[in-house]
């Protein structure tokens, strides 16, 4: 069997949906996802979504916030995009019944966010995620958009250089469907769950840009791991910005408020990987309570500010670590939490490939440069979801469908794999080698990182690889069997993995979220630059630098 349609949009988070959803009147466009879409991975962004709508604001003053938090390495013609178009992608959401919290007056509130000099960071409490991603779902019903749900993509097809189609396990089957189209969209977020400690859900398993890479198209600054300064100790499931932006405090054992001595003009609203490398270094010093987290304090915040204002930090630190902030303080420690890099693409979403498109989190434009500043990443899925939608409109009214015994072939070929995969009865354990790939990230590939360890890092990850060809899943049911989705999104993270690490040992410098002990310093003639990962023919990483694209903002140390 083989499906047919304009457009494919795989991923239903955001970016995503709201890719489809300009599309929906062009063309026949279909949404692929390997979970129901509110469960895709925005619903848990919690903090906000920024936009220049105060007074005193400007988009000027958003985008120089922006490409100072990145270090100088966001591309400042994409960020003036994305701050220009910020005020009427928010306006847009609540029309369409976002209840965002509310000032006295009634306009919509802003709290301070780490990196801006001033509050623009739109929010629903503390669930602005969540109620963004519902009320634009309810879009996608209204126009009526075919959904695949629960299926997981397994190979990009193209023919004479051009995306045709993809193939997709459907898991409640176990059967591998071809499916052809004009384009493709990947919005597949992330790859946070390659590592251990992290925030991002399960499904975080950087599916897209795996896809891509083996599709032919490049991948662009993978060594940028955002870790988010506060996660909750045991659990690591995010405790948002917005608990700082409402006056929360960071506290080491000493009971000193220790961001006084690493940016003491913003404190704990800097940017996120300096918190990061705060806390990381008062743990390390011995100043963490017990070697593993610092306290935030929200106690003096009051529980009726709490309950309005953060009213899930609460239940989640109650639910999961037994801990009132109303009357104790929250232990946190950085984890894993966003990915700069991605697919490289233009402002359009535009790949190398023709045909083929990225947005959101899987990829990379260059927004967010080295750092990415809270409440831009849900701006992101809406601004270039809308654009990337209407450059996708405009390249299919020139293409036709391809014959698709191409896609045949590959479904056919796919099939033969994964059935080799699911009939052996001997082999490395998948669950193992994910293991030891997660606590390898984590111990060294994390906030900070030197020449030896990220060495020791690449060898452990290559011979990872190598026993992945040896793995068992054990016996299972073709219908679904999710130990082989696991399996399969194994082999996606390990890819992954090495290019994070090879990123990491190239850049012999320290920006923004990368900090080389080794090289602590910025080194702006070698490396203001992007890094760029492609796959060869003959399976080998080709590996380069290609310049940022600079603008009105003059490159300066980063001082807060």
């Amino acid at each position: 069997m083989t499906l047919k349609h304009d457009v494919l949009v795989v991923g239903a988070g955001l970016s995503g949906l709201r890719t489809a959803i300009e599309l929906a009147d062009n063309c026949d466009v279909a949404i692929l996802t390997k979970v129901h879409p509110l469960r895709s991975h925005s619903v848990a962004a919690q903090g906000g979504i920024n936009a220049a709508m105060g007074p005193d604001d400007s988009w000027e003053q958003h985008a120089f916030d922006t490409v100072k938090g990145s270090d100088y390495l966001a591309d400042q013609d994409v960020v003036e995009v994305l701050t220009r178009e910020a005020p009427k992608a928010v306006i847009e959401n609540e029309r369409w019944g976002t209840a965002f919290s509310r000032t006295e007056d009634g306009d919509i509130a802003q709290r301070p966010f780490g990196g801006a000099l001033f509050p623009r960071t739109c929010y629903a409490a503390d669930r602005t995620g969540h109620n963004l991603l519902h009320t634009t779902f309810e879009q996608v019903l209204r126009k009526g958009i075919t959904i695949y749900e629960e299926w997981f993509v397994t190979s990009l097809v193209s023919k004479d250089g051009k995306i045709c189609g993809l193939t997709a396990l459907e898991i409640s089957t176990g059967e591998i469907i071809g499916i052809v189209a004009k384009s493709i969209v990947l919005a597949t977020g992330g790859f946070g769950r390659i590592y251990g400690k992290s925030t991002n859900a399960l499904i975080n398993t950087g599916d897209g840009c795996a896809l891509a890479l083996r599709a032919g198209a490049s991948l662009k600054d993978m060594e940028f791991i955002q870790f988010h300064p506060t996660t909750l100790f045991g659990s690591n499931i995010l405790i948002t910005e917005g608990a700082r932006g409402e006056g929360g405090y960071l506290f080491n054992s000493s009971g000193d408020r220790f961001m006084k001595n690493y940016a003491p003009e913003q404190m704990e609203l800097a940017p996120r990987d300096i918190v990061a490398r705060a806390i990381r270094t008062e743990i390390e010093e011995g100043r963490g309570f017990e070697n593993e987290f610092v306290h935030l304090d929200l106690r003096h915040l009051g529980e009726d500010k709490i309950e309005a204002r953060l009213p899930g930090i609460r239940d989640i630190s109650i639910d999961f670590a037994g801990i009132d902030p109303i009357d104790q303080p929250i232990p946190v420690q950085p984890g894993q939490h966003y990915s700069m890099g991605g697919i490289h693409c233009n402002k359009d979403g535009i790949t190398s490939i023709p045909g083929l498109y990225a947005v959101g989190e899987t990829s990379c434009m260059s927004v967010h440069g080295a750092n990415r500043l809270g409440g831009n990443s849900l701006l992101e899925t809406l601004v270039f979801g809308r654009l990337v939608g209407k450059s996708v409109s405009n390249y299919i009214k020139s293409c036709d469908f391809v014959d698709s015994s191409c896609v045949e072939e590959m479904a056919f070929k796919d099939r033969g794999k994964l059935q080799a995969m699911v009939v052996r009865q001997e082999g490395e354990s998948p669950h193992n080698l994910r293991q030891e790939m997660k606590a390898t990230m984590d111990q060294l590939v994390g906030v900070y990182r030197n020449q030896e360890q990220l060495e020791q890092a690449l060898r452990v990850i290559r011979n990872l690889r190598e026993r992945f060809e040896n793995i068992s899943i054990g016996p299972s049911d073709i219908r679904f069997n999710y130990s082989l989705v696991r399996t399969l999104e194994l082999e996606n993270m390990l890819t992954l993995a090495e290019i994070i690490t090879m990123g990491a040992l190239m850049r012999r410098e320290s920006r923004g979220a990368h900090w080389r002990l080794d090289y602590p310093s910025r080194n702006d003639s070698e490396f203001l630059k992007h890094s760029l990962f492609t796959l060869m023919k003959n399976g080998a990483i080709k590996t380069e630098y290609i310049d940022v694209t600079l603008g009105q903002f003059e490159v300066k140390e980063r001082a807060y």
